[in-house]
C-alpha cells in the first residue's frame, strides 16, 4: 500500500541538500555567525517579496509579534490594557504575543468558509480601548477586504498583520500601502520561518516587515538587549537574534518558494476538483488571490472516524488546531463573546499532505480515497 506521509522535512528538504550543506560550509567557514552577510541579505530579499522597506530578522515567529507590539509600547502608540482584536481560530502564538505584552486580546469569530476573521464583526467588538487589529492569513490565505481596512482607517487602529502562515501570497484588494502582497497590507507584519512553513528554516526563525522606520529601528534594537550600538541600551530589551547558519539556509530555500507553492496551489485544486463526498467540505479557492497553501484544511463532522480510515489506507493528518486559544488552560479567565465558529471549525477541521512530495497525482489518489469513507 502507497503512503501518503502528512510532512516529511527529510524529504521536503531533500530537493535543496546540496545548496543547503554548501550554504552551510560557506558561514561555518567565514566565522561569522551573527549579524553578517547571510542575514543582511536574506532581510533585503525578504522586504523586496513583501514590498516594504524594512525587514528585521529576529528569532522566530511568536517574538516577531512580541517585538512588533512591544516597540508600539515603546513609542508610545499602545499601552497597558488596549485592546488588540485578533481572530479566535489563529494559532495560540498570536494571542500570546499580545497577552505577553499586557494587553487585553479580543477575540473575533473567524468567517466559516474562509476560515479567516470576519470582518463584519469588527465594528461590534471595536470599543474605547482598542487600539490594533491582527488579522491572521490563516493556512496561507490572505486576509483582507474593504471592510477590514476601513474598519482600521475610521477607528485609527495598527493594522499588525500575522503572516506566520502566508509569505509570498497575493491579495485581490491593495493594503494601506497600496501594495498587494501579504506583509505589506498593513503597518507591520510578523513572520515565521519554522521548518514546517512553505519557507522553513533548519530550526526557529522569524521576521518583521514594515514601511516604518521608527518601528523597525525600534524592533531591530528590542532583539538586540535594546540596543542601537554597542554597549549602549536604549531598552531593557531580549535576545531575539536570527543566526547565519539559518539565514543562509532561508536564502537557499528562499530560491525556490514560487516553485513550491506553484506545486502547493496545483495539489489544492487537484483536490477540490477530485474530493466529491457529500459529507467532506472542502476550502475555498479564490482565484483572484494568491494562496500559498501552508495547509489544506478540509471540514468532516465524524472528524475521529475519518482520521483512522485514512490513517488504515495509508494517508498521513494532523489538525489545524484542535483547540482554540479561548479553550486553553492559560485563557481560561479570557473574556469573550459567544464565538460558535472557533468552535466548529475546531471540531471538524482536517488538514490533508500538500508538501513535497506530494504531487496532484497523490492528491487524485487520495481524493479516491476520501470519496469511499
Amino acid at each position: 500500500m502507497k503512503q501518503y506521509p502528512f510532512l516529511d522535512l527529510a524529504l521536503a528538504n531533500a530537493p535543496y541538500m546540496d545548496a543547503l550543506k554548501a550554504a552551510a560550509c560557506e558561514v561555518i567557514e567565514r566565522g561569522r555567525y551573527l549579524h553578517s552577510t547571510q542575514t543582511e541579505l536574506l532581510e533585503k530579499e525578504i522586504a523586496e517579496l513583501c514590498q516594504t522597506k524594512h525587514c528585521v530578522t529576529v528569532s522566530n515567529g511568536l517574538d516577531a509579534l512580541r517585538l512588533i507590539l512591544r516597540a508600539y509600547k515603546e513609542m508610545g502608540r499602545l499601552r497597558d490594557g488596549d485592546e488588540v482584536i485578533v481572530p479566535a481560530n489563529t494559532y495560540v502564538a498570536s494571542v500570546l504575543a499580545i497577552s505577553d505584552n499586557g494587553l487585553k486580546p479580543v477575540l473575533c469569530d473567524p468567517d466559516l468558509q474562509t476560515m479567516n476573521l470576519d470582518s463584519g464583526l469588527l465594528e461590534q467588538l471595536i470599543t474605547s480601548r482598542t487600539r490594533a487589529v491582527m488579522p491572521v492569513h490563516l493556512y496561507g490565505s490572505p486576509c483582507w477586504d474593504n471592510t477590514l481596512m476601513q474598519a482600521a482607517r475610521d477607528h485609527n487602529l495598527i493594522v499588525i498583520e500575522d503572516n506566520a502562515q502566508a509569505i509570498s501570497a497575493v491579495s485581490d484588494i491593495a493594503g494601506l500601502n497600496g501594495t498587494f502582497v501579504t506583509g505589506g497590507l498593513g503597518d507591520c507584519a510578523g513572520i515565521s520561518f519554522y521548518p514546517t512553513k512553505n519557507l522553513g528554516a533548519l530550526g526557529d526563525g522569524g521576521a518583521v516587515v514594515t514601511n516604518d522606520d521608527t518601528l523597525a529601528a525600534t524592533v531591530r534594537a528590542l532583539a538586540n538587549y535594546g540596543s542601537d550600538r554597542r554597549y549602549h541600551n536604549l531598552y531593557k530589551g531580549l535576545n531575539c537574534r536570527l543566526d547565519e547558519i539559518q539565514a543562509a539556509m532561508l536564502r537557499v530555500k528562499l530560491r525556490y518558494l514560487d516553485r513550491e507553492n506553484s506545486t502547493r496551489a496545483a495539489v489544492a485544486r487537484a483536490y477540490n476538483d477530485s474530493i466529491s463526498h457529500p459529507r467532506i467540505i472542502t476550502p475555498l479557492i479564490n482565484d483572484d488571490t494568491k494562496q500559498t497553501w501552508h495547509q489544506y484544511v478540509i471540514r468532516v463532522e465524524d472528524r475521529d472516524a475519518f482520521m483512522a480510515y485514512l490513517s488504515s489506507n495509508g494517508v498521513g493528518t494532523d489538525i489545524h488546531y484542535a483547540t482554540p486559544p479561548h479553550m486553553q488552560p492559560c485563557y481560561q479567565d479570557l473574556d469573550h463573546a459567544p464565538l460558535p465558529v472557533a468552535e466548529r471549525l475546531a471540531a471538524e477541521v482536517v488538514s490533508l499532505p500538500i508538501a513535497h512530495p506530494i504531487t496532484p497525482d497523490d492528491a487524485r489518489d487520495i481524493a479516491a480515497i476520501i470519496n469511499r469513507f
